[in-house]
């Protein structure tokens, strides 16, 4: 009886935060009370639906956070049309469960920041799975700080660190 008790409290509301690619997407959840996320998996793209309804067996799924690709202007990006598509798709996948868009600029860059300050080997930082994990989390946590009222929620573009400017290559200076 008790078991019972604590797999129905363990089934709980969750967002699911999505980086689409076309080869790969990254999975972040976010915990039951919707204030931290967690990188959960990359997944191979033709296989995300199956995934993501595997998934939804085992946990409530509140609402799907989408990274939507925009220029610095705030026009959507030349990869927006397959995000939209995906997004058409994850629609009919699990009607009644909101989609909701998130902006991703910079995700990618910021997860690289994580990555290094959280002392990861410079041979995983490389592994684009862990980047596409990593920035899914980053999306889902800016929709969260946002719906949760921080003022963290905001990526500021002068905080792109020097060591993955574009005149450093994306290495570390020495």
């Amino acid at each position: 009886m008790v078991s019972k008790k604590i797999l129905n409290f363990a089934k709980m509301d969750r967002y699911v935060g999505i980086d689409f690619g076309r080869k790969r997407i990254g999975v972040a959840v976010s915990d039951p009370l919707g204030l931290f996320s967690t990188a959960l998996d990359t997944v191979d793209s033709a296989k995300i639906i199956d995934y993501l309804k595997n998934y939804a067996r085992n946990e409530t799924v509140k609402g799907f956070v989408v990274g939507y690709p925009v220029n610095m202007d705030g026009l959507p990006s030349e990869a927006a049309s397959g995000v939209e598509g995906f997004i058409s798709l994850l629609e009919k996948s699990f009607p009644g469960v909101p989609v909701m868009l998130e902006d991703e600029r910079f995700t990618s860059v910021l997860a690289h920041r994580v990555m290094i300050d959280g002392g990861m080997k410079a041979s995983r930082r490389r592994d684009k799975k862990e980047v596409d994990r990593i920035s899914a989390a980053i999306i889902l946590q800016s929709f969260l700080d946002r719906q949760n009222g921080s003022s963290a929620a905001v990526p500021d573009p002068g905080a792109v660190p020097a060591t993955l400017s574009v005149k450093s290559g994306g290495r570390r200076k020495k």
